[in-house]
């Protein structure tokens, strides 16, 4: 008898290889809104221990974590490249990546927590102080498996919170390998995995003291209202539809490859993948030849290849959204999806897109884009601005003008010049505006202030 046939057996969380759906990659128990609030109320009950701790233990516990993480560099790209469907070189990436987050949160316990002023008059002294907020509640995604935790666990740990991690369930034995390298060098129930879906999400943002969610849109709305209804700290990290505007100065083959994989790049599946080129004046035509080159060019096939570098979508309904997005729009260029049961889709660019269209309006996660004309750039910026979404917007040119003069109307939360919309400076804040986001940025000092509350002392004499 299976768990969803007997009600006393638990709901089984199962995560798919993507490449090979017949992979079964994880099949364990969902722990039930129960389960999760249990593990809340343990990361509570561990929480000042883990703060009394001091600087010095936690920072040395943040090294260890990045130090195990490099020893198991070669398995945990893997097991994100069977997982999560991650091309192999991407994967690598991450690993690298998540390592260094670690080695730099591992700095954050020595850092200054408040500052001492002088009183308005008289003897005494005035202080203010950040502390941590309790127990971060961390709802995540699948696309990158051990960044996006390790960027809100990281953080959270080293300013003395302790934390509840509720992965997507596509991503849940990466989740689950993170949670062992990280128990490894911090005490019981100061980290905690609860595999799960909705129910086991929703738990977590109704019993932790601070929220943080990267996601779709509608649940990241539904965790805002959730958690401030409760009076709790949230943020919300919901996507994009992120646009790259080449001027007629660029270097238009340099764009193109930018572009090209931006679009395609881990099949499209990041918030920062370009859903909109928006070409201005006369970079139209040599851009529309030079992207459909670069577009073809681009390796897609197993993502287990170190060449590979558009893999499979993560699930059948994804390439079915990815399919419906086609309709009612001539295609540009597309490239080639390998023959196969994985979920592979051919990377596509699309042109004279009709006013609201899906591909203008909806954020598809897929390798994708609509190819868009402007007459100048003050045109280009409306056209950017025009979606829901203000996450990242990439800009293509030869020289600065454009820089310096019109780039501030852009209603994205990033802008990256002469680069890809894709990638992530760790170190500096993350994040967007509108729909593409709710509350304080992360990552970087940013993230922090996040985890902490500020507490004003006056000490008379």
């Amino acid at each position: 008898m299976t768990a969803a046939s007997n009600p006393a057996a638990p709901n089984l969380v199962a995560s798919r290889n993507p490449a090979d759906p017949s992979d079964t990659v994880c099949d364990v128990p969902a722990r039930g809104a129960s389960g999760a609030a249990e593990a809340v109320e343990r990361a509570r009950a561990a929480q000042p221990g883990w703060l009394l701790a001091g600087a010095a233990a936690r920072s040395s516990a943040l090294s260890a974590v990045a130090a195990a993480i490099e020893a198991a560099a070669g398995e945990l790209a893997a097991l994100a490249v069977r997982e999560a469907g991650k091309p192999l070189a991407e994967a690598r990436a991450e690993v690298t990546r998540t390592a260094a987050i670690w080695r730099y949160y591992a700095q954050a316990p020595y850092e200054p927590t408040g500052a001492v002023h002088e009183t308005a008059g008289g003897p005494g002294l005035l202080l203010t102080r950040r502390r941590p907020h309790g127990v971060a509640g961390l709802v995540t995604p699948w696309n990158f498996p051990f960044a996006i935790p390790s960027w809100k666990a990281a953080p959270a740990l080293a300013a003395g919170n302790t934390v509840v991690l509720k992965p997507a369930p596509e991503a849940t034995a990466c989740a689950l390998r993170l949670a062992e390298l990280v128990q490894g060098a911090v005490p019981d129930a100061v980290f905690t995995v609860v595999p799960g879906g909705a129910v086991e999400g929703h738990a977590v943002v109704a019993t932790a003291d601070v929220v943080s969610f990267t996601g779709s849109t509608a649940v990241g709305e539904a965790v805002t209202r959730a958690a401030t209804a409760r009076g709790v700290p949230v943020q919300a990290e919901t996507g994009g539809l992120n646009a790259a505007i080449v001027l007629p100065d660029a270097d238009i083959g340099r764009a193109a490859a930018h572009i090209a994989a931006a679009i395609a790049g881990y099949a499209g599946q990041k918030c920062t993948a370009t859903s909109r080129v928006i070409a201005v004046g006369a970079a139209l035509d040599p851009l529309r030849e030079a992207l459909a080159e670069a577009l073809r060019a681009l390796p897609v096939g197993d993502p287990a290849d170190p060449a590979t570098v558009c893999g499979p979508l993560i699930s059948g309904p994804a390439r079915d959204r990815f399919d419906a997005s086609l309709s009612g729009a001539p295609v540009l260029a597309t490239g080639t999806a390998p023959d196969g049961s994985g979920w592979y889709a051919a990377p596509t660019v699309v042109e004279k897109v009709p006013a609201g269209h899906r591909l203008l309006t909806e954020e598809v996660f897929a390798p994708v884009a609509a190819l868009l004309p402007a007459d100048d750039l003050a045109q280009a910026v409306r056209i950017g601005n025009s979606v829901p979404y203000g996450l990242v917007t990439s800009v293509h040119t030869g020289g600065i003008e454009a820089v310096l003069n019109g780039l501030d109307g852009l209603d994205t939360g990033m802008i990256r010049v002469n680069a890809p919309s894709t990638g992530v400076d760790f170190h500096l804040p993350f994040g967007g505006t509108k729909a593409s986001g709710h509350g304080p940025r992360e990552q970087g000092r940013a993230a922090l202030d996040f985890y902490t509350s500020s507490r004003t002392y006056t000490l008379a004499p």
